[in-house]
């Protein structure tokens, strides 16, 4: 039953780890290599070696990977050097004995950022050639290189707007420029670099950014500049700045102000960006750097060889690939396959197609602040105090909670001020309470909102119990920053958030990234408490982008398949309250499982659940208030937890759609196995709910996977589990290379299902094997998501390329929109002529199945269409079940066919070339 692990000598795993152990060591040997020492090594690979100044041990351990990687994988001629560089980075990292920059190992086997990514992804083969450790450090690089990209693309789209033609070196203006442009982006490095301590950061680079060319402007000769900036300099540096002589010193001129309001308003209207934060950061952050500098007030141009010399240290110890590269458009940072300068050109035309209306590409940054901009015009109106009407209820609490909220609220801003200020940089402290005021306005918004609807659903404004409970107000404000920080941050995740035990935020290196779930740890909140609040939240507040919508449901994923489950966590203690109740009570019974989830529930009933009133009973005069004495006349158990309870149901649901994924890329041929499969993994989750503490939903899932065709015979390896695990959108390494073995101890997903998973389980595996194996537990009912995406295609199930677009949200009436501009459809091909959809309607007319392909002529029968079922606010899911459903689905198909027959006929009517339609 074990699965068998390849037997190439000691694990490279394992071999980490004891290298690891004279990391010390290695630190300190001479860094030059001993050429005697590695005679039996490929000539040409100590050459590399040699070329790039490893220590004997990187040398002796990159050697060990290329002899692990040459016998696991398929080598193409000439490839050889560029693998072992891939060895030499992967063994230097490992070891913390880089003695080269990624940009020179990059030029030594000559490959830009996203092949050296992809060679490395192609090494890991065996899953233990690249540890986590080598993972994160090039997902760092990545995420840096693809920040530097999009700002160096902007940068140099504003300097073609700013400066005289910089590409006429000849003329002496354009040489000029072209030197100021050179000068004004390494500065930017620098101050990039020694401002933040976040690589990835793209919106405070692209502020820093403008303050950068506002200082480069401001001292620019008016000959070089074009309108509106030579306007705007308003008289400030029209001249070549002279060197003041020591006679007029006395005379000379008063230092320029720090900042020219009206030169940095014009930079950001024309970016598109905020003009009080990039003057926010300007008169903080970059004032202090240039003050560092020696360079604040000065009115000359600093001297270009001088910032070169000091970029040039700070990229010889960040040890990654050198920036100023950009301006060469070296190859080592080459841009992507895709061409956004040809996406720039293209016009974007409105719905009723009468004219183009030109819509900004969007590019990172640009995606980044219209986000942005989006979200201050919805708060700028907003106040960072309780509205009147949050006041008055507050006023009609039984207790008033207004005193504790306003102290919490302060407490928790010094708290991530504080916090923020230590990921981002001791300079950015202003900046991080720019972003909390943001969030308090949009929580005191929400909190309106969700008030006004439980007034409407209860028909009281008493809401003490909710308004007093500390772990209500600390999670709708955190999910309040989360929306704003994700605003801010790209909607980012943390790498292997499932990999901290106790809560904690993974370490030192885990504080320089704000991504979820960093506002958790900041203010120590429980993850199950979060995930409470997210749905009432989407609920409360229709401005939220389908973006922003998208990331809540992924926090509230993480939340459910990895940070609940962290010792510490209270959902542990519901579990065992539960299993004490007996063995009748359950988190959430599988009988359950097939009914549709509800959604009807708010954050009122989650907050305040076990103790919650019957809904036989009428609401008293304070809505929360507890029914102690009731619950205990009826009954001497704990009241069932309403959150635990849904908290179930919906794990239940994300844990079936996984494996239903991972079914369909690798069992298609067995479909018998997935039912099997699901048995195994729900009955862990209810009854070895153990298993889940510090680890992950999917470890779960694809031990349960690999123990059923163990059981049955069919070949299917934990290698290709993983494989096909790796193309499943957000995964990460880290959930099947690092998984909690015992007391702190790690390993891979195998060694995880041998000593843990089996071991626990072996009796239920078993018996998946004997003539007469368990129920199987019932499919679940998995609807479409319960948050309405807008402009969201709707893929009909059953189907590759069939989707349902809603309208979209349209600046015209109703009554200007052509029935044109109402049917919306796509079927992966263009409609010419309205025949095409009579055939449509007739073959889903059609009893015959399954039908004939009638619109592209052929005669080949297509695959059936799987079973469908339409609930009942339309929203479209698989039915799991296996029998039934024909005459319903022919039913509802006919219903469809009547709706599309009318709009079809309205169509008609207005397309006078349209062919007269047949009668069925």
């Amino acid at each position: 039953m074990p699965p068998k692990k390849r037997n190439t000598g000691t694990p490279l795993n394992k071999e980490i780890k004891q290298n690891n152990k004279v990391v010390s060591q290695v630190k300190e040997e001479n860094s030059e290599l001993s050429i005697d020492k590695h005679k039996d090594k490929d000539s040409e690979f100590v050459t590399l070696c040699e070329k790039l100044k490893v220590t004997d041990a990187v040398c002796d351990r990159a050697w060990t990977i290329w002899e692990s990687v040459r016998t696991s994988m398929e080598i193409v001629l000439d490839t050889n050097k560029k693998l072992w560089g891939g060895c030499l980075f992967i063994a230097a990292t490992d070891l913390d004995a880089m003695t080269f920059t990624f940009t020179e190992v990059q030029k030594a086997v000559d490959l830009n950022v996203k092949q050296f990514s992809s060679l490395l992804k192609k090494m890991d083969v065996n899953m233990d050639t690249v540890s986590t450790k080598v993972n994160a450090a090039m997902t760092r690089l990545e995420k840096k290189y693809d920040v530097s990209r999009a700002l160096f693309q902007r940068f140099e789209k504003t300097c073609s707007k700013i400066y005289v033609d910089a590409s006429d070196s000849k003329g002496k203006d354009g040489a000029e420029a072209k030197q100021i442009i050179r000068s004004s982006w390494t500065l930017f490095l620098l101050a990039k670099g020694k401002v933040l301590q976040m690589d990835d950061d793209l919106v405070i680079s692209f502020q820093l950014l403008m303050c950068v060319l506002e200082f480069y402007i401001r001292r620019c000769p008016a000959s070089l500049l074009q309108q509106p900036y030579k306007t705007a300099t308003n008289g400030v540096g029209q001249s070549p700045p002279t060197r003041t002589s020591r006679r007029n010193h006395s005379k000379a001129k008063p230092r320029p102000p720090e900042v020219d309001l009206r030169l940095l308003e014009t930079l950001c209207k024309e970016n598109d960006c905020s003009i009080d934060e990039v003057k926010n950061v300007c008169l903080t952050s970059f004032s202090a750097f240039m003050d560092s500098m020696g360079l604040l007030g000065v009115e000359e141009l600093p001297e270009a060889s001088g910032l070169s010399k000091q970029y040039e240290d700070l990229y010889l110890k960040s040890k990654d690939f050198d920036g100023r590269l950009f301006l060469d458009h070296d190859e080592t940072l080459q841009m992507c396959d895709i061409d956004l300068s040809q996406l720039e050109r293209t016009p974007k035309k409105n719905q009723s197609g009468e004219e183009a209306v030109l819509k900004p590409p969007q590019t990172p940054v640009r995606a980044a602040m219209n986000s942005i901009q989006q979200l201050r015009i919805i708060l700028n109106s907003a106040s960072d105090e309780p509205s009147g009407i949050l006041s008055v209820y507050f006023k009609n609490c039984t207790v008033d909670p207004s005193e504790e909220i306003t102290k919490r609220v302060e407490r928790l801003g010094e708290l991530f001020c504080q916090r923020f200020a230590q990921a981002v940089g001791q300079r950015c402290v202003e900046i991080g309470s720019q972003r909390f005021t943001l969030g308090v306005r949009l929580y005191y918004r929400v909190m309106e909102s969700m008030l006004k609807s439980e007034e409407k659903r209860l028909s009281v404004q008493n809401f003490s119990k909710l308004l007093n409970d500390s772990a209500f107000h600390t999670s709708l404000l955190a999910c309040a920053l989360e929306v704003v920080m994700a605003t801010y941050g790209g909607s980012s995740f943390k790498n292997g958030a499932f990999g901290s035990g106790g809560g904690g935020g993974g370490g030192g290196a885990a504080e320089t990234d704000l991504s979820f779930p960093w506002i958790l740890d900041v203010f120590r909140l429980a993850a199950l408490d979060f995930y409470k609040v997210i749905e009432s939240f989407i609920k409360a507040e229709p401005s939220l982008s389908r973006d922003m919508i998208k990331h809540l449901e992924r926090c509230e994923h993480l939340v459910m398949e990895s940070i609940a489950w962290r010792t510490g966590s209270p959902l542990f203690e519901l579990l065992r309250q539960c299993r004490e109740e007996g063995p009748g009570e359950q988190a959430e019974p599988p009988a359950t499982l097939n009914q549709p989830l509800q959604h009807n529930h708010t954050a009122a009933d989650l907050y305040l659940s076990p103790v919650r009133p019957s809904n036989r009973a009428p609401p008293p005069s304070d809505a929360q208030a507890t029914p102690t004495s009731q619950a205990a006349t009826h009954s001497p158990k704990h009241p069932k937890s309403t959150s635990l309870s849904l908290f179930y149901k919906k794990v239940y649901r994300l844990a079936y759609l996984r494996l239903n994924m991972m079914c369909s890329h690798l069992l298609n041929s067995h479909p018998e196995l997935e039912p099997i499969m699901w048995t195994l993994f729900q009955h862990t989750l209810q009854h070895e709910y153990e298993l889940m503490r510090d680890r992950h939903l999917d470890q779960l899932m694809m031990s349960a996977m690999y123990a059923i065709c163990k059981v049955k015979n069919i070949d299917l390896r934990f290698k290709t589990i993983v494989t096909a695990y790796k193309s499943l959108p957000n995964t990460n390494q880290e959930t099947f290379k690092r998984v909690l073995i015992r007391d702190g101890q790690y390993d891979s997903i195998i060694v995880f299902y041998n000593l843990v998973f089996m071991q626990r389980l072996k009796t239920n595996i078993l018996q998946y094997a004997s003539p007469r194996p368990p129920t199987l537990s019932p499919i679940p009912h998995i609807p479409c998501s319960p948050y309405k995406y807008p402009n969201s295609p709707l893929r009909v199930p059953g189907s590759n390329n069939v989707y349902i677009s809603p309208l979209k949200s349209n600046r015209m009436s109703p009554s200007v929109m052509t029935p044109r501009t109402r049917i919306l459809v796509s079927i992966g091909e263009s409609f010419g002529t309205s025949d095409k959809f009579q055939k449509i309607n007739q073959m889903v007319n059609s009893s015959d199945w399954p039908l004939k392909r009638s619109l592209d002529g052929g005669s080949a029968p297509p695959k059936p269409l799987k079973r469908l079922r339409f609930d009942m606010d339309g929203q479209d899911e698989a039915d799991g079940s296996k029998s039934g459903g024909k005459s319903t689905l022919i039913q509802k198909l006919a219903e469809m066919t009547s709706t599309r027959t009318r709009m079809q006929e309205q169509k008609l009517k207005d397309d006078a070339n349209s062919v007269k339609r047949e009668e069925p």
